[in-house]
């Protein structure tokens, strides 16, 4: 299980499983509706995620995807895809031990800003990158 939460802790949440997939986003929507360079997620099955304190808020940053934030300090929480409906992505960063969820890979790196230098030897898609490398 993994328990995370807001800045100001308003908002908490749970999963039942571990995270999985876990990926540093590049795309410019993530820095957009982050503020950051680049945002890291993890991905657990939708059954297994719940809030257990708060109420995030919510909005559709395109026409397929839903992101929460705290309505209180604007903590950036989670990343539905209609395209994935068993599925929520949430920012590693919000974990109480964010540690313990490295990522494994970079996606959307045809976004990623040219100062960037990605030197950790981690793989690199320029889109999203294979479903088996998100959920693996």
């Amino acid at each position: 299980m993994a328990r995370g939460h807001c800045f100001c802790g308003f908002v908490q949440y749970e999963t039942s499983v571990l995270p999985h997939g876990a990926v540093n986003c590049h795309c410019s929507i993530c820095r957009r509706t982050s503020g950051a360079t680049f945002v890291s997620w993890f991905t657990v099955s939708r059954d297994a995620f719940r809030f257990v304190a708060g109420e995030p808020a919510m909005f559709r940053s395109s026409t397929y995807a839903l992101r929460t934030f705290c309505p209180r300090c604007g903590t950036p929480l989670t990343f539905a895809s209609d395209r994935t409906p068993d599925e929520v992505d949430v920012t590693t960063g919000s974990l109480d031990d964010p540690a313990q969820v490295a990522p494994r890979a970079h996606i959307h790196t045809g976004s990623k800003l040219a100062w960037v230098e990605l030197s950790d030897g981690l793989p690199q898609f320029v889109g999203e990158g294979a479903t088996a490398e998100r959920d693996s």
